[in-house]
């Protein structure tokens, strides 16, 4: 059984304020051509196919039209399930009357039958769970126990578990943040602290375990268990990930062995680090201008308007920071809890973060008697 897996396309998504949607459909062009050429057996899209619950009506679009290259018209079965960013409701509306032809869509927990594929060494059971939060995993038959993510994935694999035919290979297609696994900033948090990771064990049972929710492209303990990553780098977190899709082939021993394949982006995340001079007189002659960029600066003196005047250069830049940033200069004064802060260091941390230099004691002054004239006004005058 060959299997394209993918996941985390966040169809919709905004980086920095720029539009990433003609980003998404060039890559998706690619993603189903390589679908065709490779022949595969299905394509499992592991949640996270939106990036907001409500997402903009081209990203609705796009997708249309990517469901339909794959299963209308190269006639390839696809199963989609909602990730944590997705509204459940809205993937799975029409999963009933899409199965028919092949497109399996699942959004809630309402049905956990499994979708039973065949190949030249028989059947291929493929488990579609979308992201379970634990109040809607607490509601299923024998679910008093759940209160987190651990113990409604545990359910939900008992249930799943139980459904197994002997003879059949299985494949669980799920979203969920597993114990061990390398996460990057552009990732919404499954709950705080740690109470949203599961255990890789939760999975023992299932021949294959394709993953959505993560963004690096990964395995968790043995190739078993894999992450394809998102579709494109969503944050200059992820600059040095190296983003693919997973061709995988489970064969009649039920061990899969995985290809992980680079699609082309339109355009690259990187971040470029000099002075402004250096940076607008000595661009990089291999890479392109044109890609998504992150500019620090070194500069150590005050710079006259960085942005607009690299953006003459780099046409796509997106953020900006002084080096110093990076350094922690700037943290050291204003990291942590900015509540716990005394108004001058916050200002203080501002004019450097603004203008690149320390703030001078006479402004300084003025600022401490503006502040306790205003929380004089305040203590006399209280709202």
């Amino acid at each position: 059984m060959k299997i394209l897996h993918s996941a985390d396309w966040h169809l919709g998504r905004y980086l920095h304020g720029a539009s990433l949607l003609e980003d998404q459909r060039l890559i998706l062009e690619q993603f189903v051509d390589l679908a065709r050429s490779e022949q595969v057996d299905v394509v499992v899209i592991a949640g996270d196919i939106y990036d907001r619950a409500i997402p903009p009506s081209e990203a609705v679009a796009l997708l249309d039209s990517v469901l339909t290259r794959l299963v209308v018209d190269a006639g390839i079965p696809t199963i989609v399930i909602a990730g944590n960013h997705d509204s459940a409701e809205r993937i799975g509306f029409g999963g009933r009357i899409f199965a028919q032809r092949g497109l399996t869509l699942r959004g809630t927990l309402n049905n956990l039958s499994p979708v039973v594929l065949s190949d030249a060494h028989g059947e291929v059971a493929f488990h579609p769970l979308p992201y379970v939060e634990p109040l809607f995993a607490r509601h299923l038959p024998g679910g008093e126990d759940v209160t987190d993510h651990q113990s409604a994935m545990t359910h939900l694999m008992s249930l799943l578990k139980a459904q197994r035919v002997p003879g059949q290979r299985n494949v669980l297609v799920g979203h969920a943040f597993v114990t061990g696994g390398s996460e990057s900033d552009s990732e919404r948090p499954l709950s705080v602290g740690g109470s949203g990771r599961v255990g890789g064990d939760s999975f023992d049972g299932f021949d294959f375990v394709a993953l959505g929710h993560l963004h690096r492209p990964q395995s968790i303990g043995s190739d078993r268990i894999q992450y394809s990553g998102s579709l494109l780098k969503y944050s200059f977190n992820e600059v040095d990930q190296a983003k693919s899709v997973s061709l995988v082939e489970l064969g009649a021993d039920a061990v899969p062995v995985t290809q992980r394949v680079a699609l082309k982006p339109r355009r690259d995340l990187r971040i470029i680090t000099g002075t402004l001079d250096e940076l607008l007189g000595q661009p990089d002659a291999v890479l392109s201008r044109d890609d998504y960029l992150s500019a620090q600066l070194t500069d150590t003196s005050p710079v006259l308007e960085p942005m607009l005047r690299l953006r003459e250069v780099y046409p796509n830049i997106l953020d900006m920071q002084l080096a110093r940033q990076a350094e922690g200069q700037v943290g050291a004064l204003s990291g942590g809890d900015h509540r716990q802060r005394k108004p001058e260091d916050l200002f203080r941390a501002f004019h450097l973060d603004m203008l690149g230099e320390e703030i001078s004691p006479q402004a300084l002054d003025v600022f401490n008697q503006s502040v306790q004239s205003l929380a004089g006004e305040s203590q006399g005058h209280p709202s």
